[in-house]
């Protein structure tokens, strides 16, 4: 059965309109979801940790900044917009111990809450908004009138009203304006990592590199493997956002059709579905987020070393001197920029 939509009609930001509250952490989500609400008729207050570089810009965006505790004292709902693994530790010694019955937590994913690396106390509802793209994106479509849709989520033992308080901050960071749909800490969660790492970012990177990697070794030049399996990838895809599968297809060559229905489950087989059955039954067990948080606490040292060998892969060097020839492409040096969020 297809889910509910909400848009502009159900969800207002009316719920709010007295309510203090508080964004914790100033980043990609926690900048968008502020100055949106914000603009949005709401008030918002910053909360982050002294010294942080995010308190100049926040400050010059127009917002009051105080300290994790205090903003935690303050709000009515508080949003925790810190990194996964960052969550547990800001919740223990800075939120915790500052929360009082009838406030509302919110997550932007469910990771935290359905893992339990946190376990809020009984009379403090959690609620989620997580928009289904990143936060420049958030914060762009708002500027133009627009909205990126999003998920939410109220965890079993919250207030009644808590459905009320996601759909308002849905809403006031611009949402409703495009759609809404309710699930579940747990169905976020799952489904979020096995699209990351089956699909999105693992599944897409292997594949490309597989790729890359047999035309180099059967001979060919390294710059058309590139322009094969990396380059012309974003016309795909682009083509599927517009149109789906299917209208991806009607837009190829008849050639490039007949293989794509006859090659590609042969690359994609049952042999790599029963992996990514696998990788879901790791999500769905826990076994992959204890793993990346014993990663996390032994100080990454597998994670960085799995990174860097990715950077050094003959695709990132070919590519990035392909990439100066095109001057049409955007370059961006990603690791190396600091966010000028607004």
């Amino acid at each position: 059965m297809p889910a509910k939509v909400y848009t502009q009609k159900e969800a207002k930001v009316t719920p709010l309109r007295k309510k203090t509250l508080a964004v914790i952490g100033y980043g990609s989500q926690g900048h968008a979801h502020a100055l949106n609400l914000k603009e949005s008729g709401c008030k918002v207050i910053i909360g982050l940790y002294k010294g942080s570089k995010s308190i100049r810009v926040a400050k010059k965006h127009g917002f009051e900044v105080v300290d994790v505790a205090e903003a935690t004292r303050r709000a009515d709902v508080i949003m925790i917009g810190v990194p996964d693994m960052k969550q547990a530790a800001v919740y223990e010694s800075e939120i915790e111990p500052n929360l009082s019955k009838g406030k509302t937590l919110l997550f932007t994913h469910g990771f935290a809450i359905h893992f339990e690396l946190i376990k809020p106390p009984r009379g403090v509802s959690v609620i989620m908004v997580a928009p289904k793209g990143p936060g420049h994106i958030v914060r762009s479509q708002y500027k133009e009138g627009k909205g990126v849709p999003a998920l939410i989520a109220v965890l079993k033992g919250s207030a009644r009203t808590s459905k009320d308080i996601a759909l308002a901050w849905a809403a006031g960071i611009g949402a409703a304006r495009s759609g809404v749909l309710q699930t579940s800490f747990k169905e976020e969660t799952e489904t979020d990592l096995f699209g990351e790492q089956a699909v999105l970012c693992g599944g897409a990177s292997a594949l490309v590199e597989a790729g890359f990697e047999t035309l180099v070794e059967a001979g060919y030049a390294p710059e058309m493997a590139y322009f094969e399996c990396l380059h012309e990838l974003k016309l795909i895809v682009d083509l599927m956002i517009e149109s789906g599968i299917a209208g991806m297809r009607f837009s190829i060559s008849e050639t490039a059709k007949y293989g794509d229905v006859t090659r590609g489950p042969r690359v994609i087989n049952a042999n790599v579905k029963r992996s990514m059955k696998a990788i879901l039954k790791e999500i769905q067990s826990g076994k992959f987020a204890r793993e990346w948080v014993k990663e996390y606490q032994g100080g990454l040292k597998n994670y960085n070393k799995l990174l860097e060998k990715g950077e050094k892969h003959p695709i990132e060097v070919c590519g990035g001197r392909l990439r100066g020839l095109m001057p049409w492409i955007p370059k961006k040096n990603i690791k190396g920029a600091q966010a000028a969020y607004g």
